[in-house]
């Protein structure tokens, strides 16, 4: 039976472990998704080129695999040892940062073209129209794929357990052995990884919440659960666009 000192000895650190990794992981990975993303817009055929082989070569590779070969295959080749906790994050941000790419380039490809002539009427070169017009307004529609991908990362940390990584998989795998009992154990593992998943959620939507206030889009805040088919709110008058006074009246413009 699973005691308080198993729960203390090995989930607490394997959950540490897993934070850890969706934490390096996801720095990883959005640096890639950022770097590859914004490459695969330039205008250099070269440079898109380039870009979109990294892209394909690792959207189409096992994250998996790409572990077991940084571990066991790179130190034959290289003669030095990558620690496993290391190519766990090497390959899950090299692999996740390449879906990130893709919501990249969508992103930025769904900005107006008349603001990138605006940028371009001002004088400013492709790094500052990037910084300061489109990923600006990028952003907020990058958040919502962003989350889903966050979280899909979160549960993909799970493979690091095959290589000696002791993250809440590995460790729920030793409290099994120690106790002889699967069933709690794996439903433990479940809640704990709906719970971390639970909270990336509510912590992205108020990341976009801020990302649309940012470029004045009004956001309504969610509840835990929303209620389907209620009527959206009105802000004006009979057509919708107007605005009430105290006593019903439309204001004159």
């Amino acid at each position: 039976m699973m005691t308080e000192g198993m729960f203390t000895n090995y989930f607490l650190p394997g959950i540490w472990v897993t934070i850890q990794v969706t934490l390096y992981s996801a720095a990883l990975g959005a640096v890639v998704a950022f770097v590859v993303g914004t490459l695969r817009t330039s205008r250099l055929w070269i440079v898109r080129f380039l870009a979109g082989c990294y892209f394909e070569i690792f959207r189409g590779m096992s994250a998996l695999i790409l572990m077991f070969w940084l571990v066991f295959a790179l130190p034959l080749l290289l003669g030095w040892q990558l620690v496993p906790m290391y190519a766990g994050v090497l390959a899950l941000g090299l692999t996740y940062g390449a879906y990130g790419a893709e919501i990249v380039r969508g992103s930025l490809a769904a900005v107006p073209v008349a603001q990138r002539e605006a940028g371009v009427a001002l004088g400013f070169t492709r790094l500052q129209r990037l910084r300061r017009i489109e990923i600006p307004q990028a952003w907020p529609e990058m958040v919502p794929p962003f989350n889903n991908l966050l979280i899909e990362l979160l549960k993909g940390t799970a493979l690091v357990s095959t290589i000696t990584v002791g993250d809440m998989l590995f460790a729920g795998n030793l409290v099994r052995i120690g106790s002889n009992e699967s069933a709690p154990i794996y439903t433990l593992l479940l809640v704990l990884y709906f719970a971390m998943a639970f909270l990336i959620t509510r912590g992205m939507r108020v990341v976009e919440r801020h990302a649309k206030a940012g470029v004045g889009q009004r956001t309504e805040r969610r509840a835990l659960f929303s209620r389907r088919g209620a009527p959206p709110p009105r802000s004006g008058g009979a057509a919708g666009n107007e605005p009430l006074t105290a006593g019903g009246s439309v204001v004159a413009r």
